[in-house]
Protein backbone atom coordinates (compact mmCIF):
# COMPACT_ATOMS: atom_id res chain seq x y z
CA UNK A 1 0.00 0.00 0.00
CA UNK A 2 1.53 3.32 -0.78
CA UNK A 3 2.02 5.77 2.19
CA UNK A 4 1.22 9.11 0.19
CA UNK A 5 -0.05 12.19 2.27
CA UNK A 6 -3.28 12.54 3.26
CA UNK A 7 -4.25 15.01 1.08
CA UNK A 8 -2.96 13.26 -2.18
CA UNK A 9 -5.35 10.37 -1.07
CA UNK A 10 -8.06 12.60 -0.43
CA UNK A 11 -8.12 13.61 -3.75
CA UNK A 12 -11.39 12.99 -5.95
CA UNK A 13 -11.40 9.98 -7.79
CA UNK A 14 -13.22 11.23 -10.48
CA UNK A 15 -10.66 13.91 -11.12
CA UNK A 16 -7.85 11.49 -11.25
CA UNK A 17 -10.37 8.91 -13.45
CA UNK A 18 -11.34 11.93 -16.05
CA UNK A 19 -7.58 12.92 -15.93
CA UNK A 20 -6.40 9.33 -17.16
CA UNK A 21 -9.39 9.02 -19.72
CA UNK A 22 -8.21 12.42 -21.71
CA UNK A 23 -4.39 12.57 -20.84
CA UNK A 24 -4.56 9.06 -22.70
CA UNK A 25 -5.45 9.82 -25.75
CA UNK A 26 -1.91 11.48 -26.19
CA UNK A 27 -3.11 15.01 -27.39
CA UNK A 28 -4.69 18.21 -26.52
CA UNK A 29 -8.43 18.04 -27.32
CA UNK A 30 -10.00 21.63 -26.72
CA UNK A 31 -6.91 24.16 -26.01
CA UNK A 32 -4.98 25.16 -23.05
CA UNK A 33 -7.32 27.49 -21.40
CA UNK A 34 -10.63 25.03 -21.64
CA UNK A 35 -8.15 21.84 -20.33
CA UNK A 36 -7.59 24.03 -17.70
CA UNK A 37 -10.79 25.33 -16.98
CA UNK A 38 -11.70 21.73 -16.95
CA UNK A 39 -8.83 20.69 -14.46
CA UNK A 40 -7.49 17.96 -17.20
CA UNK A 41 -4.31 17.68 -18.49
CA UNK A 42 -3.50 19.75 -21.54
CA UNK A 43 -0.48 18.51 -22.47
CA UNK A 44 0.45 17.79 -26.31
CA UNK A 45 1.77 14.97 -27.37
CA UNK A 46 0.57 15.34 -31.27
CA UNK A 47 4.11 16.59 -32.32
CA UNK A 48 7.85 15.56 -32.41
CA UNK A 49 8.43 17.92 -29.12
CA UNK A 50 7.13 17.35 -25.73
CA UNK A 51 7.34 20.68 -22.96
CA UNK A 52 9.15 20.31 -19.72
CA UNK A 53 9.27 22.60 -16.61
CA UNK A 54 12.76 24.03 -15.22
CA UNK A 55 10.96 25.97 -12.17
CA UNK A 56 14.19 27.44 -9.81
CA UNK A 57 14.94 30.25 -8.10
CA UNK A 58 17.00 32.56 -10.92
CA UNK A 59 17.02 35.26 -8.03
CA UNK A 60 16.47 36.01 -4.48
CA UNK A 61 18.77 34.45 -1.29
CA UNK A 62 18.26 30.94 -2.91
CA UNK A 63 19.83 31.61 -6.58
CA UNK A 64 23.41 30.89 -4.82
CA UNK A 65 22.24 27.79 -4.75
CA UNK A 66 19.73 27.20 -7.07
CA UNK A 67 20.91 28.19 -10.75
CA UNK A 68 23.48 25.33 -10.93
CA UNK A 69 20.09 22.96 -10.35
CA UNK A 70 18.76 24.00 -13.51
CA UNK A 71 21.86 24.43 -15.59
CA UNK A 72 22.14 20.68 -14.62
CA UNK A 73 18.48 20.15 -15.79
CA UNK A 74 19.00 21.70 -19.06
CA UNK A 75 22.46 19.20 -19.62
CA UNK A 76 20.73 16.49 -18.76
CA UNK A 77 17.74 17.50 -21.39
CA UNK A 78 20.65 18.31 -24.02
CA UNK A 79 22.04 14.74 -23.53
CA UNK A 80 18.74 12.95 -23.57
CA UNK A 81 17.69 14.81 -27.19
CA UNK A 82 21.21 14.10 -28.39
CA UNK A 83 20.54 10.22 -28.42
CA UNK A 84 16.84 10.94 -29.98
CA UNK A 85 14.46 12.37 -27.17
CA UNK A 86 12.03 10.51 -25.29
CA UNK A 87 9.64 7.71 -27.29
CA UNK A 88 11.34 9.58 -29.93
CA UNK A 89 10.15 13.16 -29.28
CA UNK A 90 12.65 15.73 -28.36
CA UNK A 91 12.14 17.70 -25.00
CA UNK A 92 11.76 21.48 -24.71
CA UNK A 93 12.39 23.05 -21.50
CA UNK A 94 10.08 25.77 -20.31
CA UNK A 95 11.93 28.01 -17.58
CA UNK A 96 10.35 29.73 -14.92
CA UNK A 97 12.17 31.85 -12.02
CA UNK A 98 10.66 30.93 -8.15
CA UNK A 99 12.21 34.19 -7.37
CA UNK A 100 12.78 32.34 -3.60
CA UNK A 101 9.27 32.59 -2.18
CA UNK A 102 6.85 29.96 -1.82
CA UNK A 103 4.54 31.83 -3.40
CA UNK A 104 5.76 32.65 -6.70
CA UNK A 105 6.83 28.77 -6.85
CA UNK A 106 3.17 27.81 -6.56
CA UNK A 107 1.80 30.71 -8.82
CA UNK A 108 4.74 29.49 -11.84
CA UNK A 109 3.72 25.74 -11.16
CA UNK A 110 0.17 26.75 -12.04
CA UNK A 111 1.11 28.27 -15.37
CA UNK A 112 3.90 25.72 -16.30
CA UNK A 113 1.01 23.00 -16.07
CA UNK A 114 -2.15 25.05 -17.28
CA UNK A 115 -0.92 27.37 -19.63
CA UNK A 116 2.79 26.05 -20.93
CA UNK A 117 0.91 21.99 -20.84
CA UNK A 118 4.20 20.44 -19.48
CA UNK A 119 4.27 17.09 -18.76
CA UNK A 120 6.67 17.05 -15.72
CA UNK A 121 7.90 19.67 -14.02
CA UNK A 122 11.75 19.38 -12.53
CA UNK A 123 12.66 22.21 -10.01
CA UNK A 124 12.27 23.55 -6.08
CA UNK A 125 14.73 23.54 -3.63
CA UNK A 126 13.08 24.70 0.56
CA UNK A 127 10.54 22.78 1.94
CA UNK A 128 8.40 25.69 1.75
CA UNK A 129 8.67 25.93 -2.45
CA UNK A 130 7.44 22.45 -2.33
CA UNK A 131 4.67 22.59 0.33
CA UNK A 132 3.68 25.48 -2.05
CA UNK A 133 3.69 23.39 -5.04
CA UNK A 134 2.40 20.36 -3.58
CA UNK A 135 -1.46 21.34 -3.93
CA UNK A 136 -1.18 22.44 -7.59
CA UNK A 137 0.45 19.37 -8.48
CA UNK A 138 -1.93 16.99 -6.80
CA UNK A 139 -5.26 18.94 -7.64
CA UNK A 140 -3.76 19.31 -11.11
CA UNK A 141 -2.81 15.67 -11.59
CA UNK A 142 0.35 16.79 -12.23
CA UNK A 143 4.45 15.49 -12.23
CA UNK A 144 7.00 17.23 -9.95
CA UNK A 145 10.69 16.05 -9.44
CA UNK A 146 11.49 17.55 -6.59
CA UNK A 147 15.85 16.83 -6.31
CA UNK A 148 16.70 18.37 -2.97
CA UNK A 149 17.09 16.91 0.09
CA UNK A 150 14.26 17.28 2.51
CA UNK A 151 12.85 16.63 6.06
CA UNK A 152 10.77 13.86 5.21
CA UNK A 153 7.51 12.77 7.10
CA UNK A 154 5.86 13.32 3.45
CA UNK A 155 4.94 11.46 0.65
CA UNK A 156 2.76 12.47 -2.74
CA UNK A 157 1.84 10.14 -5.72
CA UNK A 158 2.40 13.62 -7.58
CA UNK A 159 5.83 14.19 -6.26
CA UNK A 160 9.45 12.01 -7.07
CA UNK A 161 11.99 12.94 -4.56
CA UNK A 162 15.10 12.34 -6.07
CA UNK A 163 16.92 14.54 -2.81
CA UNK A 164 17.19 12.80 0.22
CA UNK A 165 14.93 11.92 2.60
CA UNK A 166 16.12 11.53 6.27
CA UNK A 167 17.33 8.00 6.81
CA UNK A 168 19.71 8.67 4.04
CA UNK A 169 21.27 12.08 4.97
CA UNK A 170 20.36 13.44 8.90
CA UNK A 171 20.24 10.09 10.69
CA UNK A 172 23.75 8.90 9.08
CA UNK A 173 25.51 12.17 9.99
CA UNK A 174 24.10 11.90 13.33
CA UNK A 175 25.34 8.15 13.66
CA UNK A 176 28.49 9.39 12.18
CA UNK A 177 28.86 11.75 14.79
CA UNK A 178 27.90 9.57 17.38
CA UNK A 179 30.98 7.10 15.99
CA UNK A 180 33.61 9.70 16.60
CA UNK A 181 32.38 10.53 20.07
CA UNK A 182 30.17 13.43 20.06
CA UNK A 183 27.87 14.11 22.90
CA UNK A 184 26.54 17.40 22.70
CA UNK A 185 25.52 19.55 19.96
CA UNK A 186 24.17 22.46 18.83
CA UNK A 187 21.61 23.57 16.23
CA UNK A 188 21.49 26.43 14.06
CA UNK A 189 18.50 26.81 10.96
CA UNK A 190 16.95 29.31 8.93
CA UNK A 191 13.39 30.04 10.78
CA UNK A 192 11.44 27.60 8.02
CA UNK A 193 9.89 24.49 7.30
CA UNK A 194 12.82 21.50 7.01
CA UNK A 195 15.31 23.02 9.61
CA UNK A 196 12.32 23.55 11.96
CA UNK A 197 11.14 19.54 10.92
CA UNK A 198 14.91 18.19 10.95
CA UNK A 199 15.80 19.55 14.37
CA UNK A 200 12.78 17.92 15.96
CA UNK A 201 14.03 14.29 14.35
CA UNK A 202 17.90 15.56 15.36
CA UNK A 203 16.36 16.37 19.17
CA UNK A 204 14.10 12.66 19.04
CA UNK A 205 17.80 11.24 18.31
CA UNK A 206 19.61 12.74 20.39
CA UNK A 207 17.28 12.25 23.26
CA UNK A 208 17.38 8.74 22.76
CA UNK A 209 21.23 8.31 22.16
CA UNK A 210 22.54 9.68 25.42
CA UNK A 211 23.38 13.29 23.08
CA UNK A 212 22.88 16.39 24.79
CA UNK A 213 21.01 19.40 22.89
CA UNK A 214 23.00 22.89 23.87
CA UNK A 215 21.40 25.15 21.98
CA UNK A 216 19.18 25.77 19.02
CA UNK A 217 18.33 28.78 16.90
CA UNK A 218 16.17 30.15 14.13
CA UNK A 219 17.07 32.93 12.22
CA UNK A 220 15.20 34.26 9.22
CA UNK A 221 15.55 33.07 5.40
CA UNK A 222 18.24 35.36 4.02
CA UNK A 223 19.41 36.51 7.48
CA UNK A 224 22.88 38.00 7.11
CA UNK A 225 23.69 38.87 10.92
CA UNK A 226 25.27 36.47 13.02
CA UNK A 227 27.09 38.08 15.72
CA UNK A 228 24.34 36.87 17.89
CA UNK A 229 24.21 33.14 17.64
CA UNK A 230 27.73 32.34 16.90
CA UNK A 231 28.45 34.14 20.09
CA UNK A 232 25.86 31.47 21.69
CA UNK A 233 27.31 29.16 20.16
CA UNK A 234 30.60 29.82 21.12
CA UNK A 235 29.63 29.80 24.92
CA UNK A 236 27.47 26.91 24.98
CA UNK A 237 30.82 24.45 24.31
CA UNK A 238 29.11 22.07 22.45
CA UNK A 239 31.00 19.07 20.55
CA UNK A 240 29.62 20.10 17.59
CA UNK A 241 27.22 22.08 15.87
CA UNK A 242 24.45 20.99 13.26
CA UNK A 243 23.98 23.22 10.25
CA UNK A 244 20.36 23.63 8.62
CA UNK A 245 21.09 27.32 7.11
CA UNK A 246 19.94 27.78 3.55
CA UNK A 247 21.21 29.89 1.00
CA UNK A 248 23.48 32.97 1.22
CA UNK A 249 23.19 32.96 5.26
CA UNK A 250 25.49 30.28 5.16
CA UNK A 251 28.34 32.86 3.89
CA UNK A 252 27.07 35.30 6.93
CA UNK A 253 27.40 32.41 9.22
CA UNK A 254 30.57 30.72 8.60
CA UNK A 255 32.51 34.54 7.88
CA UNK A 256 31.27 35.21 11.24
CA UNK A 257 32.44 31.69 12.92
CA UNK A 258 35.72 31.95 11.57
CA UNK A 259 35.83 35.86 13.14
CA UNK A 260 35.15 35.01 16.54
CA UNK A 261 37.71 32.07 16.86
CA UNK A 262 35.41 29.08 16.32
CA UNK A 263 37.52 26.46 13.92
CA UNK A 264 36.44 22.40 12.71
CA UNK A 265 38.99 20.85 14.84
CA UNK A 266 37.69 22.90 18.50
CA UNK A 267 33.50 22.47 17.11
CA UNK A 268 33.14 21.07 13.81
CA UNK A 269 29.79 22.37 11.77
CA UNK A 270 28.37 19.96 9.73
CA UNK A 271 26.39 21.11 7.20
CA UNK A 272 23.48 19.68 5.08
CA UNK A 273 22.77 22.41 2.79
CA UNK A 274 26.18 23.54 1.75
CA UNK A 275 27.64 21.76 -1.45
CA UNK A 276 30.64 22.98 -3.93
CA UNK A 277 28.69 25.39 -5.40
CA UNK A 278 28.10 27.41 -1.99
CA UNK A 279 31.67 26.90 -0.77
CA UNK A 280 33.06 29.35 -3.65
CA UNK A 281 30.36 31.88 -1.93
CA UNK A 282 31.12 31.45 1.37
CA UNK A 283 35.07 31.31 0.74
CA UNK A 284 37.08 28.24 0.90
CA UNK A 285 39.45 29.90 3.66
CA UNK A 286 36.14 30.01 5.99
CA UNK A 287 35.08 26.77 5.91
CA UNK A 288 37.50 24.55 5.34
CA UNK A 289 37.52 21.27 7.40
CA UNK A 290 34.09 21.55 8.16
CA UNK A 291 31.60 18.50 7.33
CA UNK A 292 28.64 18.02 4.90
CA UNK A 293 26.43 15.10 4.85
CA UNK A 294 25.13 14.39 1.07
CA UNK A 295 24.77 11.49 -1.12
CA UNK A 296 27.09 13.22 -3.68
CA UNK A 297 30.27 14.68 -4.34
CA UNK A 298 32.08 15.76 -7.50
CA UNK A 299 35.11 14.06 -6.36
CA UNK A 300 33.05 10.65 -6.52
CA UNK A 301 35.00 8.05 -8.05
CA UNK A 302 32.92 6.75 -11.28
CA UNK A 303 33.04 5.92 -14.37
CA UNK A 304 29.69 7.60 -14.38
CA UNK A 305 30.56 10.85 -12.39
CA UNK A 306 33.77 10.89 -14.53
CA UNK A 307 31.69 11.99 -17.58
CA UNK A 308 29.09 14.00 -15.87
CA UNK A 309 31.83 16.28 -14.23
CA UNK A 310 33.92 16.61 -17.90
CA UNK A 311 30.39 17.22 -19.49
CA UNK A 312 29.00 20.18 -16.79
CA UNK A 313 32.33 21.49 -16.84
CA UNK A 314 32.41 21.50 -21.10
CA UNK A 315 29.36 23.17 -21.35
CA UNK A 316 29.50 25.62 -18.48
CA UNK A 317 32.95 26.39 -17.64
CA UNK A 318 36.38 24.67 -15.87
CA UNK A 319 35.65 26.66 -12.98
CA UNK A 320 31.66 25.57 -12.30
CA UNK A 321 31.87 22.82 -9.46
CA UNK A 322 29.35 19.83 -9.79
CA UNK A 323 27.17 19.17 -6.59
CA UNK A 324 24.51 17.23 -4.70
CA UNK A 325 21.25 19.06 -5.63
CA UNK A 326 22.08 19.73 -9.50
CA UNK A 327 23.22 16.10 -9.43
CA UNK A 328 19.83 14.78 -8.29
CA UNK A 329 18.16 16.84 -10.20
CA UNK A 330 20.35 15.74 -13.68
CA UNK A 331 19.50 12.50 -12.12
CA UNK A 332 15.64 13.13 -12.01
CA UNK A 333 14.93 14.12 -15.64
CA UNK A 334 16.64 10.63 -16.62
CA UNK A 335 14.53 8.65 -14.28
CA UNK A 336 11.53 10.33 -15.96
CA UNK A 337 13.03 9.78 -19.23
CA UNK A 338 13.44 6.17 -18.16
CA UNK A 339 10.18 5.88 -16.85
CA UNK A 340 8.10 7.60 -19.57
CA UNK A 341 9.65 4.84 -21.87
CA UNK A 342 8.72 2.16 -19.58
CA UNK A 343 5.58 3.00 -19.72
CA UNK A 344 5.33 3.85 -23.48
CA UNK A 345 3.19 6.90 -22.38
CA UNK A 346 3.58 10.50 -21.41
CA UNK A 347 0.30 10.11 -19.47
CA UNK A 348 0.91 10.72 -15.56
CA UNK A 349 -0.90 7.44 -14.75
CA UNK A 350 0.94 5.44 -16.59
CA UNK A 351 3.95 6.78 -15.17
CA UNK A 352 2.90 6.79 -11.56
CA UNK A 353 1.93 2.96 -12.08
CA UNK A 354 5.19 1.66 -13.73
CA UNK A 355 7.90 4.01 -12.01
CA UNK A 356 8.71 1.41 -9.23
CA UNK A 357 12.17 -0.22 -10.18
CA UNK A 358 12.85 2.58 -12.79
CA UNK A 359 16.82 2.66 -12.30
CA UNK A 360 19.34 4.93 -13.53
CA UNK A 361 23.39 4.60 -13.15
CA UNK A 362 24.00 8.01 -11.65
CA UNK A 363 26.94 10.15 -11.02
CA UNK A 364 26.30 9.52 -7.32
CA UNK A 365 25.81 5.62 -7.99
CA UNK A 366 22.73 3.34 -9.14
CA UNK A 367 19.58 4.71 -7.73
CA UNK A 368 15.87 2.94 -8.22
CA UNK A 369 12.77 4.66 -7.69
CA UNK A 370 10.54 2.94 -5.03
CA UNK A 371 7.19 2.64 -6.36
CA UNK A 372 5.71 2.63 -2.40
CA UNK A 373 6.67 6.08 -1.78
CA UNK A 374 8.06 7.42 -4.91
CA UNK A 375 11.67 8.15 -3.25
CA UNK A 376 14.58 6.65 -4.20
CA UNK A 377 17.76 4.40 -2.61
CA UNK A 378 20.50 7.16 -1.85
CA UNK A 379 23.86 5.90 -0.74
CA UNK A 380 24.81 8.21 2.17
CA UNK A 381 28.29 10.22 2.04
CA UNK A 382 29.83 12.45 4.86
CA UNK A 383 32.45 14.99 3.73
CA UNK A 384 34.84 17.34 4.58
CA UNK A 385 35.83 20.72 2.84
CA UNK A 386 39.16 21.12 1.80
CA UNK A 387 41.73 23.71 0.77
CA UNK A 388 40.89 22.55 -3.05
CA UNK A 389 37.42 24.08 -2.72
CA UNK A 390 36.35 20.17 -3.01
CA UNK A 391 34.36 18.02 -0.36
CA UNK A 392 36.03 14.98 -0.22
CA UNK A 393 34.41 11.77 1.57
CA UNK A 394 35.56 10.71 5.10
CA UNK A 395 32.46 8.03 5.50
CA UNK A 396 30.08 6.51 3.24
CA UNK A 397 27.36 4.00 3.26
CA UNK A 398 29.25 0.99 1.34
CA UNK A 399 25.34 0.34 -0.44
CA UNK A 400 22.39 2.84 -1.36
CA UNK A 401 19.95 3.42 1.62
CA UNK A 402 16.32 2.08 1.06
CA UNK A 403 14.08 5.70 1.31
CA UNK A 404 12.24 5.71 4.51
CA UNK A 405 10.10 9.27 5.04
CA UNK A 406 8.04 8.26 7.78
CA UNK A 407 11.33 6.85 10.23
CA UNK A 408 9.34 3.83 10.56
CA UNK A 409 12.33 1.41 10.94
CA UNK A 410 13.60 4.03 14.01
CA UNK A 411 11.59 3.02 17.42
CA UNK A 412 12.52 6.45 18.69
CA UNK A 413 10.82 8.72 15.82
CA UNK A 414 7.52 7.31 16.76
CA UNK A 415 4.86 9.77 17.00
CA UNK A 416 7.04 12.35 15.17
CA UNK A 417 5.09 12.56 11.90
CA UNK A 418 1.76 12.73 13.41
Amino acid sequence: MRTFSKRALAAPAALVAVGMVLSACGSRADGADTAAANGTSCVDTSGDTIKVGSLNSLSGTMAISEVTVRDSIALAVEQINAEGGVLGKQIQVVGEDGASEPTVFAEKAEKLISADCVAAVFGGWTSSSRKAMLPIFEDHNSLLYYPVQYEGLESSPNIFYSGATTNQQIVPALDYLEEQGVTSLYLVGSDYVFPQTANRIIKAYAEANGIEIKGEDYTPLGSTDFSTIVNKVRTADADAVFNTLNGDSNVAFFREYRNVGLTAEEMPVVSVSIAEEEVGGIGVQNIEGQLTAWNYYQTVDSPENTTFVEAYKAKYGENKPTSDPMEAAYTSVWLWKNTVEKAGSFDVEDVKENAGGVSFDAPEGTVTIDGENNHITKTARIGEIRGDGLIHTVWDSGDPIEPDPYLEGYDWAQGLGS
